[in-house]
């Protein structure tokens, strides 16, 4: 929210009060509270007629300060409440003359007495960011409402990135960003996932806890400063402490949850009706035949929206003209050795059957006067289910496990963003402006524990479109309707980058792009970048998106990309435990895998696939890319695992592809393990596998052999480099050294 006019005016319409300096304190064994007035107080009586505010300092977990500031003192018994893993950890808060200190593990804030306000947090005695001089304020918009804001410094040369699954700029400075989820495609400032919380490349992240429209100026309006604001009558949120942006993730989602891994079938292809197309149960084994036919492995069928008939989404029953024997047909599918996921939203269209129920039970949001809240911005004269509401969270649960019972197996739960602000209300009483970001929380959380009672929690996952904080736990998330066109795949990336720097473990796309005909080019090099993404589904509108339809150059790729992501499950499988156990995301940043590199501050064209390989898509129908190589500290080179060739690092390259290759290069010294099998997700990871050692230097290496029946649980081998050969702890697991200098082209 903007409301300065230049640096020292107040723009017409607006109000605003600051805190000026800090009048009395209390200090309690846990707990620092402060009083800042609007003005100096300098006399008694100029404690008459004036306000000020009550800065509250408290530490949830080590290494996090969180900051409430409180205008009035109102009841938030109704407001919609993350999931925080608080632990009440030791603190310290001491005062001398001229402050307060307030430490948790090794980052502190200090707060100054005096004439000036002054928060400076460190970590480790390093500054980190500082909220000072008209920073803390009340603001009244010229719609009379009010909030509750404050500024923090933005440094020279200070990087801010996160706050959601943005299609915008990669690094967030300059830009202005509200806190609310919609569905406007990826081409906009609009995101269906958004995360108040973002990280600096100073080694710090801000948590605003508000689920309303929170409010972040980056840069945008005052140019050394990001400013925070809320409507309502206080602000809480935290500054997380790390050092690292990678340390700040850990700490972040240790506060807002990990991830669980997904089960390893979902890593395999997933391939969808599309969304409008025509289709039935001739399509559906068509498309399976097609795909075994050209020896693509198939691991997940998905059914889109109409699998059930028009005008009465959601109904939850098969359509019988097109599916007549829906479980016979589900399992022909699993006897085949395939997933099924079928489309759903958390909305009933008036001709539904359920409408009526849902409508006589109360199980729908209500306008004020209690009838359902209603309107045919997607279905005729749809509801919106009420998952405050148990009774009405259990009887949509229980429609789901009629499916499951049928045989499906997940779902992919789609919306969740056009949830109304005004005029309705909820069972519990929530705030409606409140719940706006909150619903899809409650939404995918509800769907998730279906399939975990179903089907046991190692099995159990979304793919859902709409987030907010926690929704991490709750994978898998997808990038939302993006053009089948390179800037739209760019723009995927950008928001997958942003989105893994939100918290979020593991994300995917449309490959080849969802609006808009796709041609053959932009279908295999999305396939490319899809399939090396942490899941991978061919999905579109009005299009099918089965590879043959592209050509048999495109049945080539979608081949040859997604055997080589079968063969790279038992690396990418143990990487997915890393990202259940820290918080970091599978496709990561550079700034975030290298931010001692200052040239990566600024990339969102290229990621890395885990913490060993570096993936460059290619977004020109020339084959052209242009790639950074990150410096490593050492002079060994990065190598190609498609091509054997090698990069000295610290260097940018400019090279062109054709479509079975592209920029997949191992970090120096990695040591990669290759499954046998190409054919499924789903095998014994130590049968037939290869550790590749991508220039070693002489020593001991140590491998993960995940279990992919049992995530998280695996053997760890050792690796012996002498002279250039490896051998290795495990009978049966082969090693390959790559060496330095050695150019000759191979193939993982």
């Amino acid at each position: 929210m903007k409301y300065f006019n230049g640096g020292w005016l107040i723009r017409k319409g607006y109000t605003a009060k600051f805190a000026a300096n800090i009048y009395t304190a209390k200090i309690e064994e846990r707990k620092l509270t402060l009083y800042a007035p609007f003005t100096v107080i300098r006399n008694p009586g100029m404690t008459l007629d004036g306000g000020l505010l009550t800065i509250e300092v408290t530490s949830p977990r080590p290494d996090i300060i969180t900051v409430r500031l409180v205008n009035f003192k109102k009841s938030t018994e109704h407001d919609p409440k993350f999931e925080l893993a608080e632990t009440n950890p030791p603190v310290s808060i001491t005062e001398d003359e001229e402050g307060y200190t307030f430490t948790s593990g090794r980052t502190s804030l200090r707060v100054a007495k005096g004439d000036a306000l002054d928060f400076t947090y460190t970590y480790d005695g390093t500054f980190l960011t500082r909220s000072a001089f008209r920073s803390k304020a009340v603001v009244t918009d010229p719609e009379g409402t009010l909030h509750v804001g404050d500024q923090f410094e933005l440094g020279v040369g200070e990087k801010i990135y996160g706050l959601g699954e943005r299609f915008t700029n990669f690094v967030k400075n300059g830009q202005s960003v509200d806190i609310t989820n919609q569905d406007g495609g990826t081409g906009t400032e609009q995101a269906y996932k958004n995360v108040p919380f973002y990280v600096s490349s100073r080694g710090y992240g801000l948590f605003v806890n508000s689920s309303d429209m929170v409010s972040f100026e980056i840069g945008s309006e005052k140019v050394s400063r990001v400013e925070v604001s809320v409507p309502g009558q206080e602000l809480t949120y935290s500054v997380i402490g790390g050092g690292t942006p990678k340390e700040v993730l850990k700490r972040y989602t240790d506060l807002t949850g990990k991830p669980p891994i997904p089960p390893a079938w979902s890593f395999g292809l997933w391939l969808s009706t599309s969304f409008t197309t025509d289709y039935d149960e001739d399509t559906v084994n068509s498309f399976v035949d097609g795909m075994a036919e050209r020896d693509i492995p198939l691991s997940v069928f998905h059914f889109d929206s109409r699998w059930m008939r028009e005008l009465e989404w959601c109904n939850f029953e098969w359509d019988p003209e097109k599916f007549p024997h829906p479980e016979q047909m589900l399992k022909g599918l699993h006897e085949r050795g395939l997933k099924v996921c079928v489309w759903i939203n958390p909305y009933v269209g008036q001709k539904s059957p359920l409408f009526d129920e849902g409508a006589k039970k109360g199980y729908f949001i209500k306008e004020l006067d209690g009838d359902p809240w209603q309107w045919d911005m997607w279905q005729a004269g749809m509801a919106i289910i009420d998952f405050t509401n148990p009774e009405a969270t259990e009887w949509y649960k229980s429609k789901l496990a009629a499916l499951m019972d049928q045989g499906v197996d997940c779902f992919k739960t789609d919306f969740g963003e056009r949830i109304p602000t005004k005029g309705v209300r909820y069972f519990d009483g929530s705030d409606p402006a409140k719940m706006h970001n909150y619903y899809t929380l409650l939404y995918n959380r509800a769907v998730y524990e279906v399939m975990a009672a179903k089907r046991g929690k190692d099995e159990a996952l979304v793919f859902a479109r709409s987030a907010t904080v926690g929704s991490q736990k709750y994978p898998v998330h997808w990038g939302g309707d993006s053009s089948s066109d390179y800037p739209s795949m760019a723009e995927s990336l950008r928001a997958g980058l942003s989105f893994g720097m939100s918290g979020f473990g593991f994300w995917s796309h449309d490959i080849s792009g969802f609006e808009d005909q796709a041609s053959p080019d932009i279908y295999k090099r999305w396939t490319q970048f899809g399939l090396l993404s942490s899941h991978s589904r061919y999905h579109g509108s009005s299009q099918y998106k089965v590879p043959w339809l592209y050509g048999q150059e495109a049945v080539e790729v979608s081949r040859t990309f997604t055997k080589l992501k079968m063969r790279l499950m038992p690396y990418l499988f143990d990487q997915a435990r890393v990202t259940h156990e820290t918080g970091l995301p599978m496709m990561r940043a550079m700034e975030l895998e290298f931010p001692e590199d200052p040239t990566c501050e600024v990339l969102d064209t290229q990621y890395m696939l885990g913490s060993d390989l570096l993936v460059a898509p290619i977004f020109s129908e020339t084959g052209k890319v242009r790639f950074y190589v990150p410096a490593t500290g050492g002079t060994a080179p990065w190598i190609n695992v498609l091509t054997g060739e090698q990069y000295a690092p610290g260097r940018w390259y400019t090279q062109t592809y054709d479509y079975l290759t592209l920029p997949l290069l191992a970090r120096p010294g990695a040591a990669i393990l290759v499954g046998g099998h190409d054919d499924s997700p789903e095998y014994d990871y130590a049968d037939g596998a290869v550790v590749h050692l991508f220039a070693p230097s002489d020593g001991d290496y140590s491998v993960n052999v995940p279990r992919a029946d049992a995530p998280g649980e695996h053997e760890t081998i050792s690796v012996h480099v002498t002279d250039g050969v490896a051998t290795t702890s495990k009978p049966g697991i082969a090693a390959v050294v790559h060496k330095a200098g050695d150019t000759t082209s191979f193939s993982i």
